[in-house]
């Protein structure tokens, strides 16, 4: 498979603060990847790197195409969607306002219209709560919201940090199901931080665990998951 976005010695800091340490990152077209690491190992932080939401240095290709230096909107005009932890949704919006801010910077407007049931198919409940403030959703479906919205870019590369916190075991589970089925479907390309390392593993083709902002390993998702240190550390077994 043909790599779809390359980090190479990427580092990150805020201010003083250094985080990122020179990671090298690898992510195929059509895969889902998931970064595991302990709280503060620097996992959304490689997310923000990655999109240009943080002072970095060393190099990301995207698409063939050099990203790093590159403001914001300028990368996900290049087709990378991120889904920020905590959702950010914008609550005095409806449900379908939401949507269509995901799709401003695209103009082919008759495929925005085709879209928005597409998104409604893969989420039924948002059909549901169209004309609804988002604000008032419960927490899962404000993070199928954030999913959606995401979605209606029509991104290369979806960015997700932690969509299962704080949610209910079952809404996660929907969550994860949908995820795979747009990734299979739609051969969208995941780059997945998350807590639930053990959901994570299922769900995902490749694994990085991360440390104190260096990666550590690397390796197929099922080669990982048998991992003795992540295994005891990440899984409980």
């Amino acid at each position: 498979m043909a790599l779809l976005l390359e980090a190479k010695n990427l580092r990150a800091a805020y201010g003083s603060t250094k985080v990122l340490h020179g990671i090298d990152l690898a992510i195929e077209e059509g895969t889902i990847t998931t970064l595991l690491g302990a709280n503060g190992a620097g996992k959304t932080t490689t997310l923000r790197a990655l999109c240009g939401m943080v002072k970095t240095s060393g190099e990301v290709v995207f698409a063939g195409k050099r990203i790093d230096g590159r403001a914001t909107e300028d990368i996900v005009r290049l087709g990378v969607a991120h889904v920020p932890d905590g959702r950010g949704t914008f609550g005095s919006l409806t449900t379908e306002e939401n949507l269509r801010l995901g799709a401003y910077v695209r103009r082919d407007r008759a495929a925005v219209e085709a879209d928005y049931e597409r998104m409604y198919g893969y989420f039924p409940r948002l059909r549901e709560r169209r004309t609804q403030q988002a604000g008032t959703l419960s927490g899962g479906e404000q993070q199928m919201l954030a999913v959606a919205r995401a979605l209606m870019l029509r991104p290369r590369l979806l960015l997700m940090d932690e969509p299962s916190f704080g949610l209910a075991p079952l809404i996660v589970k929907e969550i994860f199901r949908i995820m795979r089925t747009i990734n299979q479907q739609e051969k969208m390309t995941i780059l997945l931080v998350e807590q639930n390392a053990a959901m994570a593993l299922e769900v995902a083709d490749h694994a990085y665990l991360m440390e104190t902002g260096t990666l550590v390993l690397s390796g197929p998702a099922s080669q990982v998951k048998q991992d003795e240190a992540v295994r005891r550390s990440y899984l409980g077994y």
